[in-house]
């Protein structure tokens, strides 16, 4: 697996020319959320699909 530096490095090159350093960082940001949400469900700290479903239920009746 590649480093983080060189992660980064592949994820800017992989960008648009034309990216600013707001759409780099907004990347960065989401990568660095999606990282910790990996983590935390690795950790068993994830939370059920049954209580998911619920909690979206009440949201979604009114």
């Amino acid at each position: 697996m590649a480093g983080v530096k060189e992660q980064v490095i592949h994820m800017i090159q992989s960008l648009p020319e034309d990216s600013t350093i707001d759409d780099i960082m907004a990347e960065l940001y989401f990568k660095l959320q999606v990282d910790a949400g990996l983590k935390e469900l690795d950790e068993g700290k994830g939370i059920p699909h049954e209580e998911v479903k619920k909690r979206m239920s009440r949201w979604l009746t009114k």
